[in-house]
């Protein structure tokens, strides 16, 4: 069984402090120990709270590096791009911010394999894993479609794969590149942050039927070996 630990907060900037209290203590640790820290991080809207207050925290943010967890096929420009939104918050402060998608590149299949070949490059595995979920029980950019068993299961050493989820969500109908299974279990620290009931509901079915489930969460999530934080408030 997985080891889980849920995290209630009473409010939304409850909540936003005290992940984002989590995130830098992560980062502190790793600093201390290595001199140096990988994470990865969501985009979306729903981490900006977050973002805003770690930003602040008084880090050595030089030798932090942050990837996205996941990223649209999008032009860096783009509103929909994940790691231009976390660009803006943590460039500023001296953090290396990774971009793992290829500007430009069309095809998913080949956008993968360019951003598996970056992650590569980098020294692993991750100091934090922070993860986001979706209505639907995706989460990173692990969506139902033809590539969620290469993304679940493909090989151990495969850290991104270009994904096409189906169907296409109606927010971002484009193609993605996401961590793997493998490579977000890697992290020596995994953290699950998101808020409402409904989301709640998704989560805790899928982590009871672990390999058994039907959302890619509960799939990414069963059989973690390392402990699983997760913070969640209603609103």
């Amino acid at each position: 069984m997985i080891d889980v630990e849920w995290l209630n907060h009473g409010s939304t900037s409850e909540f936003a402090e005290a992940v984002a209290d989590e995130i830098a203590h992560v980062i502190e640790a790793a600093l201390d120990a290595r001199g140096e820290a990988l994470i990865a991080l969501p985009g979306g809207k729903s981490p900006i709270p977050v973002f805003e207050r770690l930003a602040h925290a008084n880090i050595n943010w030089r030798r932090v590096t942050v990837i996205p967890t996941d990223d649209r096929l999008v032009p860096l420009s783009d509103p929909l791009c994940n790691v231009a939104m976390i660009a803006r918050h943590f460039l500023p402060k001296g953090a290396q911010v990774l971009p793992i998608a290829v500007e430009g590149t069309t095809d998913y299949h080949k956008a993968g394999k360019a951003a598996d070949a970056k992650l590569a490059d980098l020294t692993w595995p991750p100091d934090l894993v922070c993860l986001g979920v979706g209505a639907d029980g995706h989460t990173a950019s692990i969506f139902p479609g033809p590539d969620l068993e290469d993304a679940l299961n493909g090989p151990a050493d495969r850290r991104a794969i270009g994904v096409m989820p189906d169907p296409l969500p109606v927010e971002a109908p484009v193609a993605r590149v996401t961590l793997s299974r493998a490579a977000i279990l890697s992290a020596r620290a995994l953290l699950l942050a998101f808020s409402g009931a409904e989301k709640r509901a998704v989560v805790e079915r899928a982590l009871r039927a672990g390999t058994y489930s039907r959302t890619p969460i509960g799939r990414v999530l069963a059989n973690a070996k390392t402990p699983i934080e997760i913070h969640w408030s209603a609103a």
